[in-house]
């Protein structure tokens, strides 16, 4: 039976799993709490992809954790991978109790872990702040669960809903404090995809900056030491040799039709990808496929208005992240999205999820209905 105390030690395990958010992918971020006698004896969070897993970082920091309670915002993995189970890690410590907030969704583990632990003599809750913990990872829900990560798309707009002038100019519609703002959802993402048409009008590199973050400079650093997966949609391989997106700051894959005839020295150091395309443009189911096979729990989608508008129609969009900027760019500019609608009846209906002020923009967060 949960107590207030238990609500108070699982909070303080979610915001130690928030503190992995831009560096634990393609693992999810979670927080351990480890109590004895009322008193916090060690925590931890995920480290990067190698590293431990929070609750090893939890029993490091004890020391001796016999009898005491473990908080954890997610079960407890059972399976052997870059390191070892952590059910089995909490049983040889000695803990007797843990207490989590939701079962792992990874087939790999799905209660098994729970049960490891109830096989040991180990008490074991579930469910406490299980929706807080859910929403901590979505993406890796997603992907676990549907088979993709989760695919928001970042849009930047003026108050008359336009995103660049006709010339394709587009920089910068949005202040300094919008910009820091989409630097920390790069952080979050495991891949940030673009379309080839965004790559020629802005020469784009779609980094994560340190310097940019507004982190502390230890997170700051940590998050842009791992870089996001670069994804160009590249039908006809029209991104150019000097791109700022193919340099080596970061990985890049760009995505062409099956049909185009690749030159040998065409990659130089990148990878290329292979798509079922038609005249709509290249598979973006398959490419959903290709990056969930690549453990991309967070796709972040940095684009013109045809791609974004083609996977909102696709039912491939999770979520919209719109920010709006106090001024007018007029009629001849260009659209947020391509959606070719021609009744009210074909209006797609969102949702929203947060309105806020970013600076001296706003954003707005909506989700399809």
């Amino acid at each position: 039976m949960e107590t207030h105390f238990d609500t108070r030690m699982m909070v303080r395990a979610l915001q130690l799993a928030h503190r992995a958010q831009y560096s634990a992918m393609p693992n999810p971020h979670v927080g351990c709490v480890l109590v004895r006698d009322g008193h916090i004896i060690g925590e931890g969070f995920t480290a990067p992809a190698g590293g431990n897993h929070a609750e090893i970082e939890a029993l490091q920091a004890a020391g001796d954790a016999r009898g005491a309670t473990a908080y954890v915002t997610l079960e407890p993995c059972s399976h052997e991978g870059k390191t070892g189970p952590c059910a089995d890690a909490l049983v040889s410590a000695g803990v007797s109790r843990v207490v989590t907030a939701m079962v792992d969704p990874n087939p790999q583990v799905a209660g098994q872990g729970l049960e490891k632990l109830r096989s040991a003599g180990v008490a074991v809750e579930c469910g406490l702040l299980g929706g807080e913990a859910r929403r901590v990872i979505p993406g890796f829900i997603a992907r676990m669960t549907r088979g993709r990560g989760r695919v928001r798309a970042k849009l930047a707009m003026s108050m008359d809903g336009r995103t660049a002038m006709a010339s394709g100019e587009s920089q910068w519609i949005t202040g300094s404090a919008a910009r820091q703002d989409v630097q920390r959802l790069r952080a979050m993402s495991c891949a940030i995809v673009t379309g080839v048409g965004t790559v020629l009008a802005d020469d784009c590199a779609l980094t994560v900056r340190a310097k940019e973050l507004g982190l502390p400079p230890r997170e700051a650093n940590l998050a842009a030491s791992r870089q996001p997966l670069r994804v160009v949609l590249d039908s006809q391989l029209q991104t150019p040799r000097e791109a700022r997106i193919r340099d080596s700051s970061a990985p890049t894959l760009i995505c062409h039709a099956e049909s185009v005839v690749v030159p040998e020295d065409h990659a130089g150091g990148i990878d290329l990808l292979a798509l079922p395309g038609g005249e709509e443009g290249l598979d973006l189911h398959a490419l959903m496929t290709y990056l969930a096979a690549q453990q991309c729990n967070e796709i972040l989608v940095e684009s013109g208005p045809r791609l974004a508008g083609a996977l909102l129609q696709s039912g491939l969009l999770d979520e919209l992240i719109v920010y709006m900027a106090p001024a007018l760019l007029g009629d001849l500019a260009r659209p947020l999205l391509d959606l070719p609608l021609d009744h009210m009846a074909d209006k797609i209906q969102l949702k929203w999820e947060d309105v806020r002020k970013v600076g001296t923009d706003w954003r707005f967060t909506a989700i399809p209905a």
